[in-house]
């Protein structure tokens, strides 16, 4: 397993050299949701498609 600065180097390496700050905050805040969203499905935290579907639903009829 990877440190997150070894994460964050691999990353760098993978960006054009003329990135700007804001692409490369970008790029760790999509890496960063979507290690969150792997480890929330290992831990079983998701929803199926019915319920979100409902909770959507609520939000829609107002």
């Amino acid at each position: 397993m990877q440190t997150a600065k070894q994460e964050v180097m691999e990353l760098l390496q993978q960006l054009p050299d003329d990135s700007s700050l804001e692409e490369i905050q970008y790029h760790l805040y999509v890496r960063q949701k979507i290690q969150r969203g792997l480890r929330d499905v290992d831990q079983g935290k998701v929803h199926t498609q019915q319920e979100v579907e409902k909770r959507m639903k609520k939000w829609t009829e107002r």
